[in-house]
């Protein structure tokens, strides 16, 4: 009897999963349209170039450490799963970021900086102030 009743959970479990697995491969394809929708419109309007070049860099690389979480999730037993759970959100959001962060450098006709460049100037340092040499006797 055990026999009979563990073939249709066990036939319900293969389902579930099955479907869930479904579901959340269709959220993968969403992820490039839905992005902004994940991202502050208004967050890079004021940033300069330099800043803009900042948050680029750090976001691309954001991207491809969640990237990198969710190739290593899925080799594990359910990491499908686990995967999309764990770190599709946080990947659309940072993603969606970078769409923006992208299109405010190209609003802006930013230039990457060449990694050669000389170092900007700072502000002036305010001149050094020597004490004038005493004269004569010392004062008592």
């Amino acid at each position: 009897m055990t026999a009979s009743l563990s073939s249709p959970l066990r036939f319900r479990g293969a389902l579930v999963v099955l479907l869930a697995g479904a579901a959340l491969s269709g959220c993968a394809g969403m992820s490039e349209t839905v992005a902004p929708a994940f991202a502050d419109p208004g967050k890079y309007e004021l940033y300069d170039c330099k800043q803009l070049e900042a948050e680029r860099k750090t976001l691309a690389s954001r991207t491809a450490d969640l990237q990198k979480l969710m190739d290593k999730a899925e080799t594990g037993a359910g990491g499908a799963v686990v995967s999309e759970l764990a770190y599709r959100n946080d990947y659309i959001a940072v993603r969606g970021s970078a769409q923006l962060a992208e299109d405010a450098w190209r609003r802006n006709r930013c230039r990457e900086t060449p990694p050669n460049a000389a170092p900007t100037a700072s502000a002036p340092q305010p001149p050094v102030i020597k004490p004038a040499p005493r004269s004569g006797a010392a004062v008592r």
